[in-house]
């Protein structure tokens, strides 16, 4: 086979507006340059951007000689509603936004002579969506040719059917029978080769003593190489078993993991929804460094360069299918779609993630509350058994198990009159943020803002939750809690067969699930909402102050969620130091929150566990009191600024202790001991000089041609340290590449990201530039404390 990249050359406009076509390069996320006004139907949820249907059009040859082959056009990702056209004739049309999709042009594209390719991608009907979906052909587009005999497309398959002894069976789908040799590489070096005679549907056992198996810890991956005639085949593959039961735990090669997880949506911050190799490596590998094992794909199915970078990185996936079934959360959501289409969405599911590794379990759905209702239950059962017939990773569901309570009495409970209600109202008062009635999930996270995280979680433990959830739990491999984490003890003993996973939690729970799962190999794992900032949902997790945020109303001028573990940009918040300390990676950290403003009102969230930032930097507030956040694990901390005690306090729980502290410049130090007195670790923190510069700091030091650069753009110290209270634009301007996003994490962003100027969040900013392959990437940068520059050299392309 095969393969051409089809991601250059192509106009986009608006539907009907072709006369006013735009250049773009693919992956292209339209949705981002849209205006966002207080008119946008999707609201709070998208981030106020404007809905509107899009064309794509790319004009290619096609030679003659692919007379005798077979021509496929893939499409990893296209929102939504896809039509596909080829020279003025419909060849395909695709409703799910989040699942790839092939569309055969054998016998319809014109041999020798240019082709005309247009794509129409719908995104105008809104609200379709609870979060920033982005819009248009977001995911690459390949062009595969292969011969008449072929293995088909997904058709090379490597399941691992022994870890001690190391054996794995490589099945194939082929056009025709057939000599098939099959080769399992290492780089260069050839562990194994077979050769067989097989029916199209036909498999291989071939046994690799002495192969290193994939773990998390060790992310060893090989080739599998299947020659059929002319048709070559490669797929990259670990060798790994997956177990999981309520005696074991979740075992991978036969050795018990707790996944320590974080949910992520599929944008990537200030990109937008775009799916680039480098952004997605990024994530995976900024939340690893943060000390996560596991990511939740929320709430769709994730990209195939998400995999790759999750198989290389040892990071495990659960990969969820969808954000509702037939009941719609939003009006215009995918819930019309998926009763007619679930079979052959988890079919094109299964294809994608086969053999990645990484893909330790797969989700059919996220807070659907038809999982209270009897038609749901079959279909849980149904959507489980099938997805058993496919592949035999386990599955699960995550399941509000409160929620589900009260839609079962018809709160919140989406319908067509309402949303029809409400559509009406919000035209009537165009020259102010639609004040909209929030139905199913965004009425559920608006209560829980309202009454707090312990809202949800008290809820569950009510006796109409456990009925309403049980019966669909039971047709589940593993029953999967959103907020659940009050019924942990109590299922665990209740339904002993029962395997407990927390599929979306609160940051804050994070060390007593920790603890628990340490005692309790049934409850296998956590996810917390979120491990990354992502745009929409806006200010569900921000605590901003009216420095940043001038209205807490969430209206047009947020654009994010404020929630994650990691900001929008991917740095390290508080958060991510308490996690690393729940989860023992670290024995003791402090947040500290921002002295400028604290104890003032901020703008209220119920998932964010604090608004504390490791740093002691907090110059110009001299005698300002601000609180201390302690983390550690131990009996009790002590507290010491300059020398001098601040005082000591028993860790709780959840192990935190918070003081009271006047700033003053200087060390900040922690100490944590155990019942006995003894030391058990300590950790400090620095104000910073008094003369502040701008740093620009690329992350990677060398780019290749066409990819990714990220930037960080920082107020500094002279000796680097960062000074979070220094604010001021910065405008940058770019040589030898493309200004692709610049940005900051500030949930309140009126501007985008889509000029070259930015202001500043906590004392930092990020640009991304795409190299244009001419030469060095260099990026200069202005502002109020100075300029600065940095230069990235470009190397040559290479890889897929």
């Amino acid at each position: 086979m095969s393969t051409f990249s089809l991601n250059s050359g192509w106009l986009v406009a608006h539907l009907g507006e072709e006369d006013k076509a735009i250049p773009v390069s693919l992956p292209h996320d339209a949705m981002l340059s849209e205006p966002r006004t207080a008119e946008s139907a999707g609201g709070t949820n998208t981030g106020w951007f404007q809905g509107r249907d899009y064309v794509y059009e790319k004009v290619f040859e096609a030679p003659a000689e692919w007379a005798d082959r077979d021509v496929y056009l893939e499409f990893e990702g296209v929102y939504r509603n896809a039509e596909v056209w080829l020279n003025s004739e419909q060849i395909a049309f695709h409703a799910y936004g989040y699942t790839g999709f092939y569309v055969p042009l054998t016998g319809k594209v014109r041999l020798g002579e240019e082709n005309l390719l247009r794509v129409i991608a719908r995104n105008a009907d809104q609200p379709n969506s609870r979060w920033y979906s982005g819009a248009g052909i977001y995911r690459p587009v390949w062009l595969h040719v292969l011969p008449k005999a072929h293995i088909g497309l997904d058709g090379l398959k490597i399941q691992t059917l022994d870890h001690v002894h190391p054996t794995v069976r490589v099945s194939l789908a082929l056009s025709c029978p057939g000599n098939v040799q099959v080769a399992i590489l290492d780089g260069d070096r050839e562990l194994a080769r077979t050769e067989c005679s097989c029916n199209p549907g036909g498999a291989v056992d071939v046994p690799l003593p002495g192969a290193e198996l994939w773990s998390p810890d060790h992310p060893k991956c090989y080739t599998c190489r299947a020659v059929f005639g002319e048709d070559v085949r490669e797929e990259s593959f670990g060798i790994r078993t997956v177990a999981c039961d309520s005696r074991q735990g979740l075992c991978i090669n036969g050795e018990r993991v707790i996944l320590r997880g974080a949910c992520i949506h599929h944008d990537n911050g200030i990109l937008g929804a775009v799916t680039l190799p480098e952004a997605e490596e990024r994530k995976v590998r900024l939340l690893k460094q943060a000390g996560y094992n596991a990511i939740r794909c929320a709430h769709n199915p994730c990209s195939k360069a998400l995999l790759d970078a999750c198989d290389t990185l040892g990071m495990l996936v659960l990969d969820e299918y969808a954000d509702m079934w037939y009941i719609h959360k939003t009006r215009y959501d995918y819930a019309s779609h998926m009763p007619d289409n679930w079979k052959n969405d988890l079919r094109d599911l299964v294809g994608k993630d086969f053999n990645h590794p990484s893909v330790v379990m797969y989700s059919i759905g996220n807070e659907v509350s038809e999982t209270a209702q009897k038609r749901s239950i079959e279909l849980t059962g149904q959507m489980t058994e099938y997805l058993h017939q496919l592949d035999d990773r386990p599955v699960t569901c995550g399941i509000n198990i409160f929620f589900n309570f009260l839609s079962s009495m018809g709160l919140g409970v989406y319908s067509d009159k309402k949303a029809e209600q409400e559509a009406a109202k919000a035209e009537r008062r165009k020259s102010a943020p639609a004040k909209k009635k929030a139905v199913g999930s965004e009425f559920f996270n608006n209560l829980a803002g309202l009454l707090g995280a312990d809202f949800m979680k008290f809820g569950a433990t009510l006796h109409g939750s456990d009925v309403r959830t049980r019966d669909s739990f039971a047709r589940l491999d593993v029953a999967g809690y959103n907020y659940g984490e009050k019924r942990y003890l109590r299922d665990l003993k209740k339904y002993p067969q029962r395997v407990i996973l927390g599929s979306e939690t609160f940051c804050a729970d994070a060390a007593r699930f920790w603890d628990m799962a340490k005692e309790y190999p049934a409850l296998i794992g956590d996810f917390v909402w979120t491990g990354m900032d992502y745009l929409g949902e806006v200010g569900l997790g921000a605590m901003e102050y009216k420095s940043y945020a001038p209205d807490f109303d969430h209206g047009p001028g947020w654009i994010a969620a404020g929630v994650g573990v990691l900001d929008l940009t991917g740095a390290p918040t508080g958060q991510t130091a308490y996690t690393q300390v729940a989860f023992e990676l670290s024995p003791i950290r402090i947040g500290v929150v921002p002295a400028d403003h604290a104890f003032e009102p901020h703008s209220p969230s119920a998932w964010r566990m604090s608004n504390t930032h490791e740093t002691w930097a907090w110059n110009g507030c001299e005698g300002k009191e601000t609180r201390v956040e302690v983390y550690a694990r131990g009996a009790k901390v002590a507290l010491i600024l300059n020398g001098r005690p601040m005082g000591e306090k028993r860790l709780d729980r959840d192990s935190r202790a918070a003081f009271r502290v006047a700033w003053q410049p200087g060390e900040l130090t922690a100490v944590v001991y155990s019942s006995d007195g003894a030391e058990l670790g300590r950790t400090s923190l620095s104000s910073a000089g008094e003369e502040t510069c701008l740093a620009v700091e690329p992350e990677q030091a060398q780019v290749t041609a066409g990819g990714l650069c990220y930037i960080r753009l920082r107020y500094t110290d002279e000796k680097g340290s960062l000074k979070p209270l220094a604010r001021g634009e910065i405008h940058v301007a770019v040589k030898g590449g493309e200004l692709l996003a610049l940005g900051s994490a500030c949930p309140y962003n009126e501007r985008g990201y889509l000029t070259d100027t930015t202001d500043t969040y906590y004392g930092q900013a990020l640009a991304i530039v795409r190299a244009d392959g001419t030469g060095t990437i260099t990026v200069r940068a202005d502002s109020p404390y100075g300029s600065a520059q940095a230069s990235v050299p470009c190397r040559e392309e290479g890889g897929r």
